[in-house]
Protein backbone atom coordinates (compact mmCIF):
# COMPACT_ATOMS: atom_id res chain seq x y z
CA UNK A 1 0.00 0.00 0.00
CA UNK A 2 1.65 3.33 -1.00
CA UNK A 3 1.63 5.72 1.49
CA UNK A 4 0.24 9.53 0.59
CA UNK A 5 2.61 12.21 0.19
CA UNK A 6 3.04 14.33 3.65
CA UNK A 7 3.59 17.83 2.77
CA UNK A 8 4.36 21.01 4.88
CA UNK A 9 5.27 24.32 2.81
CA UNK A 10 2.96 25.63 0.30
CA UNK A 11 5.42 25.54 -2.44
CA UNK A 12 5.87 21.88 -2.09
CA UNK A 13 2.07 21.44 -2.23
CA UNK A 14 2.12 23.74 -5.29
CA UNK A 15 4.70 21.48 -6.79
CA UNK A 16 2.58 18.37 -6.12
CA UNK A 17 -0.49 20.33 -7.32
CA UNK A 18 0.87 21.62 -10.45
CA UNK A 19 1.90 18.36 -11.88
CA UNK A 20 -1.14 16.87 -11.39
CA UNK A 21 -2.72 19.60 -13.33
CA UNK A 22 -0.36 19.09 -16.09
CA UNK A 23 -1.46 15.49 -16.13
CA UNK A 24 -4.92 16.73 -16.75
CA UNK A 25 -6.16 15.16 -13.03
CA UNK A 26 -9.06 16.93 -11.41
CA UNK A 27 -8.47 17.16 -7.66
CA UNK A 28 -10.25 17.12 -4.23
CA UNK A 29 -9.66 18.67 -1.28
CA UNK A 30 -11.32 17.12 2.37
CA UNK A 31 -10.64 19.70 5.17
CA UNK A 32 -10.05 18.30 8.50
CA UNK A 33 -8.71 19.20 11.69
CA UNK A 34 -7.69 15.66 12.16
CA UNK A 35 -8.63 13.46 15.01
CA UNK A 36 -10.52 11.35 11.93
CA UNK A 37 -13.49 9.62 12.32
CA UNK A 38 -16.66 7.24 9.94
CA UNK A 39 -17.54 11.00 9.21
CA UNK A 40 -14.38 12.30 7.37
CA UNK A 41 -14.04 8.82 5.78
CA UNK A 42 -17.04 9.05 4.20
CA UNK A 43 -16.20 12.39 2.81
CA UNK A 44 -12.95 11.24 1.52
CA UNK A 45 -14.68 8.35 -0.50
CA UNK A 46 -17.23 10.22 -2.01
CA UNK A 47 -13.54 12.54 -2.94
CA UNK A 48 -12.45 9.72 -4.28
CA UNK A 49 -15.32 8.79 -6.64
CA UNK A 50 -15.39 12.76 -7.48
CA UNK A 51 -11.87 13.43 -8.83
CA UNK A 52 -8.76 11.47 -9.61
CA UNK A 53 -6.65 12.87 -6.82
CA UNK A 54 -7.61 13.35 -3.03
CA UNK A 55 -5.87 16.01 -1.12
CA UNK A 56 -6.83 15.89 2.55
CA UNK A 57 -5.61 18.80 4.83
CA UNK A 58 -4.68 18.71 8.46
CA UNK A 59 -4.52 21.40 10.84
CA UNK A 60 -6.07 22.46 13.80
CA UNK A 61 -6.78 26.31 13.14
CA UNK A 62 -6.20 28.52 16.06
CA UNK A 63 -8.34 31.68 14.48
CA UNK A 64 -11.41 30.05 14.71
CA UNK A 65 -11.47 29.30 18.64
CA UNK A 66 -11.91 32.02 21.45
CA UNK A 67 -9.66 32.18 24.51
CA UNK A 68 -12.16 30.08 26.72
CA UNK A 69 -12.52 27.33 23.87
CA UNK A 70 -10.67 23.55 23.64
CA UNK A 71 -7.94 24.36 21.36
CA UNK A 72 -5.33 23.35 23.74
CA UNK A 73 -7.23 20.17 23.77
CA UNK A 74 -8.71 19.67 20.65
CA UNK A 75 -7.76 15.49 20.04
CA UNK A 76 -4.71 15.50 17.91
CA UNK A 77 -4.00 12.05 16.77
CA UNK A 78 -1.78 12.61 13.37
CA UNK A 79 -0.22 9.45 13.46
CA UNK A 80 -3.11 7.32 13.66
CA UNK A 81 -4.73 9.80 11.09
CA UNK A 82 -2.11 9.48 8.83
CA UNK A 83 -2.41 5.43 8.59
CA UNK A 84 -6.26 5.90 8.36
CA UNK A 85 -5.27 7.67 5.31
CA UNK A 86 -2.78 5.62 4.25
CA UNK A 87 -5.76 2.87 4.41
CA UNK A 88 -8.22 5.37 2.29
CA UNK A 89 -5.60 5.13 -0.45
CA UNK A 90 -5.50 9.41 -0.43
CA UNK A 91 -2.49 11.13 -2.63
CA UNK A 92 -1.66 13.77 -0.15
CA UNK A 93 -1.60 15.02 3.33
CA UNK A 94 -1.56 18.86 3.92
CA UNK A 95 -0.14 19.29 7.32
CA UNK A 96 1.02 22.92 7.58
CA UNK A 97 2.15 24.43 10.84
CA UNK A 98 0.49 27.65 12.18
CA UNK A 99 3.53 29.47 11.22
CA UNK A 100 2.86 28.53 7.66
CA UNK A 101 -0.63 29.41 7.53
CA UNK A 102 0.04 32.53 9.20
CA UNK A 103 3.48 33.88 9.24
CA UNK A 104 4.78 36.93 11.14
CA UNK A 105 2.67 39.78 9.47
CA UNK A 106 -0.08 38.39 8.47
CA UNK A 107 -3.05 40.61 8.63
CA UNK A 108 -5.76 39.53 6.06
CA UNK A 109 -8.80 38.20 7.10
CA UNK A 110 -12.21 37.65 5.54
CA UNK A 111 -15.51 38.52 7.09
CA UNK A 112 -18.71 36.77 5.37
CA UNK A 113 -21.96 37.78 6.19
CA UNK A 114 -25.35 36.35 5.14
CA UNK A 115 -25.69 33.14 6.30
CA UNK A 116 -22.43 33.82 8.48
CA UNK A 117 -24.40 36.33 10.66
CA UNK A 118 -27.84 34.38 11.38
CA UNK A 119 -27.67 34.46 14.57
CA UNK A 120 -27.21 30.76 15.12
CA UNK A 121 -23.72 29.44 15.61
CA UNK A 122 -22.47 33.14 14.80
CA UNK A 123 -24.56 34.41 17.87
CA UNK A 124 -22.51 32.27 20.31
CA UNK A 125 -18.90 31.81 18.67
CA UNK A 126 -19.24 35.45 16.51
CA UNK A 127 -14.99 34.83 15.90
CA UNK A 128 -16.01 31.71 14.30
CA UNK A 129 -17.02 32.26 10.84
CA UNK A 130 -14.33 34.62 9.83
CA UNK A 131 -11.47 32.27 11.05
CA UNK A 132 -13.17 29.73 9.26
CA UNK A 133 -13.62 31.82 5.71
CA UNK A 134 -9.96 32.84 6.09
CA UNK A 135 -8.53 29.16 6.85
CA UNK A 136 -10.66 27.09 3.87
CA UNK A 137 -10.01 30.60 1.24
CA UNK A 138 -6.36 30.59 1.85
CA UNK A 139 -6.44 26.16 1.32
CA UNK A 140 -8.56 26.39 -1.69
CA UNK A 141 -5.82 28.62 -2.87
CA UNK A 142 -2.82 26.35 -1.92
CA UNK A 143 -4.62 23.25 -2.83
CA UNK A 144 -6.37 24.15 -6.33
CA UNK A 145 -9.22 22.01 -6.15
CA UNK A 146 -12.18 21.33 -8.66
CA UNK A 147 -13.71 20.12 -5.45
CA UNK A 148 -13.59 20.13 -1.85
CA UNK A 149 -16.24 18.36 0.16
CA UNK A 150 -17.98 19.65 3.61
CA UNK A 151 -20.47 17.29 6.23
CA UNK A 152 -23.66 18.51 6.65
CA UNK A 153 -23.17 18.37 10.65
CA UNK A 154 -21.43 21.80 10.09
CA UNK A 155 -24.53 23.33 8.15
CA UNK A 156 -24.05 26.64 9.10
CA UNK A 157 -20.04 26.48 8.09
CA UNK A 158 -21.34 24.52 4.93
CA UNK A 159 -23.55 27.50 3.72
CA UNK A 160 -20.87 30.13 4.57
CA UNK A 161 -18.35 27.94 3.22
CA UNK A 162 -20.34 28.14 -0.18
CA UNK A 163 -21.91 31.35 -0.64
CA UNK A 164 -17.53 32.50 -0.05
CA UNK A 165 -16.90 30.42 -2.96
CA UNK A 166 -19.57 31.53 -5.03
CA UNK A 167 -18.93 35.54 -3.89
CA UNK A 168 -15.20 35.42 -4.62
CA UNK A 169 -15.73 33.49 -7.82
CA UNK A 170 -13.11 30.81 -6.68
CA UNK A 171 -13.34 27.99 -9.36
CA UNK A 172 -14.40 25.49 -6.88
CA UNK A 173 -17.04 23.42 -6.24
CA UNK A 174 -18.59 22.73 -2.55
CA UNK A 175 -20.23 19.63 -2.38
CA UNK A 176 -21.87 18.76 1.17
CA UNK A 177 -22.18 15.34 2.71
CA UNK A 178 -24.87 13.93 4.29
CA UNK A 179 -23.93 13.63 8.72
CA UNK A 180 -22.44 10.07 9.35
CA UNK A 181 -24.68 8.82 12.37
CA UNK A 182 -23.79 6.17 15.35
CA UNK A 183 -26.66 3.69 15.26
CA UNK A 184 -27.96 5.66 18.20
CA UNK A 185 -28.52 8.82 16.17
CA UNK A 186 -25.54 11.06 17.53
CA UNK A 187 -23.60 12.70 14.81
CA UNK A 188 -20.05 11.82 14.83
CA UNK A 189 -17.57 14.31 16.16
CA UNK A 190 -14.07 14.55 17.25
CA UNK A 191 -15.58 16.31 20.61
CA UNK A 192 -18.13 13.33 21.37
CA UNK A 193 -14.61 12.02 23.17
CA UNK A 194 -15.06 14.46 25.41
CA UNK A 195 -18.62 12.53 26.88
CA UNK A 196 -18.79 10.71 29.87
CA UNK A 197 -20.50 7.50 29.92
CA UNK A 198 -23.65 9.38 30.85
CA UNK A 199 -23.62 12.44 29.01
CA UNK A 200 -23.20 10.00 25.64
CA UNK A 201 -25.84 8.24 26.78
CA UNK A 202 -27.95 11.52 26.54
CA UNK A 203 -26.78 13.07 23.66
CA UNK A 204 -28.51 11.37 20.88
CA UNK A 205 -32.03 12.89 22.49
CA UNK A 206 -30.75 16.28 20.54
CA UNK A 207 -31.54 14.31 16.64
CA UNK A 208 -34.57 12.38 18.31
CA UNK A 209 -35.70 15.91 18.85
CA UNK A 210 -34.93 16.62 15.54
CA UNK A 211 -36.30 13.86 13.92
CA UNK A 212 -39.32 14.44 15.60
CA UNK A 213 -40.04 17.76 15.17
CA UNK A 214 -39.52 17.70 11.51
CA UNK A 215 -42.05 15.22 11.26
CA UNK A 216 -44.71 17.06 13.07
CA UNK A 217 -43.76 20.33 11.12
CA UNK A 218 -44.29 18.51 7.97
CA UNK A 219 -48.00 16.77 9.16
CA UNK A 220 -48.68 20.54 9.94
CA UNK A 221 -47.83 21.65 13.70
CA UNK A 222 -47.44 25.08 14.41
CA UNK A 223 -43.74 25.89 14.05
CA UNK A 224 -42.99 27.71 16.86
CA UNK A 225 -45.37 25.04 18.97
CA UNK A 226 -43.41 22.03 18.09
CA UNK A 227 -39.66 24.37 18.72
CA UNK A 228 -41.19 24.91 22.17
CA UNK A 229 -41.99 21.45 23.18
CA UNK A 230 -38.66 20.58 21.23
CA UNK A 231 -36.59 22.81 23.81
CA UNK A 232 -37.93 21.36 26.77
CA UNK A 233 -37.40 18.19 26.09
CA UNK A 234 -33.81 18.89 25.65
CA UNK A 235 -33.28 21.04 28.45
CA UNK A 236 -35.06 18.05 30.18
CA UNK A 237 -32.66 15.84 29.09
CA UNK A 238 -29.71 17.91 31.18
CA UNK A 239 -28.75 20.20 28.16
CA UNK A 240 -27.97 23.74 28.56
CA UNK A 241 -29.88 24.50 25.46
CA UNK A 242 -28.17 26.97 22.99
CA UNK A 243 -30.51 27.26 20.63
CA UNK A 244 -33.28 24.73 18.83
CA UNK A 245 -34.24 26.83 15.41
CA UNK A 246 -36.49 26.14 11.93
CA UNK A 247 -34.67 28.26 9.38
CA UNK A 248 -35.03 28.72 5.54
CA UNK A 249 -32.41 25.93 4.38
CA UNK A 250 -30.37 28.06 1.43
CA UNK A 251 -30.10 31.46 3.80
CA UNK A 252 -30.71 30.56 7.12
CA UNK A 253 -33.34 33.58 7.75
CA UNK A 254 -36.16 32.75 10.31
CA UNK A 255 -39.30 30.98 9.40
CA UNK A 256 -42.58 31.46 10.74
CA UNK A 257 -44.37 28.43 8.33
CA UNK A 258 -43.77 25.49 7.28
CA UNK A 259 -44.91 26.80 3.56
CA UNK A 260 -41.02 28.46 3.81
CA UNK A 261 -39.61 26.07 1.81
CA UNK A 262 -36.41 24.12 1.62
CA UNK A 263 -36.83 24.35 5.66
CA UNK A 264 -33.58 23.00 7.82
CA UNK A 265 -33.75 22.48 11.88
CA UNK A 266 -30.71 23.09 13.42
CA UNK A 267 -29.74 22.66 17.28
CA UNK A 268 -26.74 23.21 19.72
CA UNK A 269 -26.39 22.08 23.51
CA UNK A 270 -24.06 21.95 25.69
CA UNK A 271 -23.82 18.41 27.87
CA UNK A 272 -21.12 18.65 30.67
CA UNK A 273 -18.16 20.56 29.21
CA UNK A 274 -19.01 19.34 25.41
CA UNK A 275 -21.07 21.21 22.96
CA UNK A 276 -23.00 19.41 20.20
CA UNK A 277 -24.53 20.81 17.33
CA UNK A 278 -27.15 19.01 14.93
CA UNK A 279 -29.46 19.48 11.97
CA UNK A 280 -31.58 17.50 9.73
CA UNK A 281 -33.71 18.83 6.60
CA UNK A 282 -37.54 19.26 6.83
Amino acid sequence: MKAPQVTRTVPALRRIVDAYRRRGDTIALVPTMGALHRGHLALIRIARKRARRVVVSIFVNPTQFAPNEDFASYPRRFTADLAALEAEKIDVVWAPSAAVMYPEGFATRIEPAGAAQAGLEDKFRPHFFGGVATVVCKLFTQAAPDFALFGEKDYQQLRVITQMAKDLDLPVKIVGVPTVREKDGLALSSRNAYLSAEERAAAPVLYRVLKASAARIKQGDAVELVLDDGRNEIIRTGFALDYLEARHALTLEPIASRDEVPIRLLVAAKIGKTRLIDNVAV
